[in-house]
């Protein structure tokens, strides 16, 4: 059996007009994986549907959605099964960093960061969830983050609604999987350490002092490369995890061991 072959799975990725999620797309599908794409901005899924397709590496189908709206993820779930017939493998990908501490966020961005980051991974997963149950067969994949389990102390580094809510991810995951494992649906967890994104670009990869602060600290001298996530979502969305069900992965180099 090849534990790496996705040639008759169905993955979903939410989240992934840029970034890891746009990263996950390109690998999954390079995989044999029949791919749907979700996010708000169409026209960017457009053009990384297009750009995985012109090569040949598989077929990617796209969806506008946002995963904060219930209603939204309803309609985008109904139409990837009316698209493809099944979901075999679901990314909770969508994710957005507010910066602020507890005393100077407001209401509406701790609710801005728990309906993406939180409910996000709630919506999408109600109505996925049912569709893997029938199949006995699933793989949730949740995004969360290094900073669900360590904290920055520079104060322009304060992000308290992303350490929230990324370590209720974490919680989260452990449910789900304590509660579907038995019908053969494996929920885990990826924690990236610091990757370049559309979240980071303009803001931590273009603070030199702490590029200089960061690669001194992680083990690995660097922050992540283009890809290096791809590894770890692959395993966890493979037959060789089938055993595998509640766990958080932290990608990070090593920076959280030190």
């Amino acid at each position: 059996m090849n534990l790496f072959d996705f040639k008759d799975r169905v993955a979903v990725i939410a989240g992934a007009s840029s970034g890891l999620g746009a990263d996950a797309a390109r690998s999954f599908a390079e995989h044999g994986a029949s791919v749907a794409i979700l996010a708000r901005r169409k026209d960017r899924l457009d053009e990384l549907a297009d750009e995985i397709n012109a090569k040949g590496a598989g077929k990617v189908f796209t969806v506008q959605c946002d995963v904060s709206d219930e209603e939204s993820v309803k309609k985008a779930v109904d139409t990837i099964v009316n698209h493809y017939g099944k979901i075999d493998i679901l990314f909770n990908n969508a994710g957005i960093a507010v910066n602020g501490s507890v005393e100077t966020l407001s209401d509406e961005d701790w609710d801005k960061a728990i309906n993406v980051n939180l409910k996000g991974i709630i919506h999408m997963s109600k109505y996925v969830l049912p569709i893997m149950k029938e199949n006995k067969y699933g793989r949730i994949i949740n995004t969360a983050s290094i900073n669900a389990i360590l904290a920055d102390k520079p104060e322009a580094l304060w992000r308290h609604s992303y350490n929230t809510t990324k370590a209720g991810v974490i919680g989260l995951t452990k449910g789900m999987a304590a509660s579907y494992t038995q019908y053969g649906i494996t929920v885990n967890a990826v924690c990236p350490g610091l990757f370049e994104s559309e979240m980071t670009a303009d803001t931590l990869f273009k603070a030199q002092d702490f590029l200089n602060m960061y690669n001194a600290l992680c083990p690995a001298g660097r922050p992540a490369s283009r890809g290096e996530l791809n590894g770890p979502l692959l395993f966890f969305a493979s037959e060789g995890a089938s055993y595998v069900s509640g766990q958080y992965l932290l990608v990070d180099g090593g920076f959280s061991i030190v």
